[in-house]
């Protein structure tokens, strides 16, 4: 069951952040975020977690009017942590969706520049923070880490046949009308193949992309979420999609 602390601002831009044990990083990943890019709104979906994220969530929402609000009582990861806030975003008509990590790996600077390539070329869907293009990077990664990020997106663009570089990049901003046209009930993947699969829905829906050189920064404080269970959920989900790209199958 989810319930939620919202303060409805209706249309403009939504930043949607998942969070799940990030009471260390919350409060000065949304200030800087709210300091950097004072015109959006943030809802913070917390899958009830018991560091106490919520709370400080809660209590952010009641200092400052842009951010809202939605708890889950149970983890179901990533993804679906992301379609219960694309929801509550279209639910609400905002007109630009966008998605930021909780745990300061992703750069408040970084989702401005997003957001000012998306202001300024309007018929562009999904604008993509990407590490793989001339001017993006990652820094203090481990080597393995960034090894498995490259090796990822090389075998999905490979296998599904799209000329993204950067595939699981989780810096985005959707265009609202672009992100209403999927079927989000068919979106079942947890982890960070979830990003993999919007963006070959997107595409298939003759949505156009664009990506903005970001800098991915290693988190400083808390665990990362990252697991194996994960990579063998994108190899898996990949391959599969791959297979059905060649075989001439629906996107379903």
């Amino acid at each position: 069951m989810s319930r939620a602390v919202l303060n409805d601002q209706g249309l403009g831009t939504l930043v949607v952040m998942p969070t799940y044990q990030e009471a260390q990083n919350i409060r000065t990943t949304l200030e800087a975020l709210l300091r950097i890019c004072p015109e959006v709104h943030v809802l913070v979906v917390d899958d009830g977690s018991p560091d106490g994220t919520g709370r400080i969530a809660d209590a952010m929402a009641l200092e400052d009017a842009r951010v809202s609000v939605l708890h889950r009582d149970v983890r179901q990861g990533l993804g679906p942590a992301y379609v219960a806030g694309f929801r509550w975003a279209l639910e609400r008509g905002y007109g630009r969706i966008c998605e930021m990590d909780m745990d300061g790996s992703h750069r408040p600077q970084d989702m401005a520049r997003v957001l000012q390539y998306a202001e300024g070329h309007p018929e562009v869907d999904l604008v993509i923070g990407s590490r793989r293009v001339p001017g993006g990077s990652t820094r203090n990664w481990p080597w393995y880490r960034d090894l498995i990020s490259r090796l990822g997106s090389w075998y999905a663009r490979m296998a599904l046949g799209m000329p993204v570089r950067d595939m699981t990049a989780g810096l985005r901003a959707y265009r609202a009308e672009a992100l209403g046209k999927i079927d989000l009930d068919r979106l079942h993947s947890s982890g960070y193949v979830f990003q993999i699969d919007m963006l070959r829905r997107i595409v298939a829906g003759g949505g156009r992309v664009h990506e903005v050189p970001v800098i991915f920064v290693e988190r400083i404080r808390g665990r990362s979420k990252m697991d194996t269970g994960i990579v063998l959920e994108a190899v898996v989900q990949v391959t599969r999609w791959g297979w059905g790209r060649l075989l001439g199958r629906p996107i379903r």
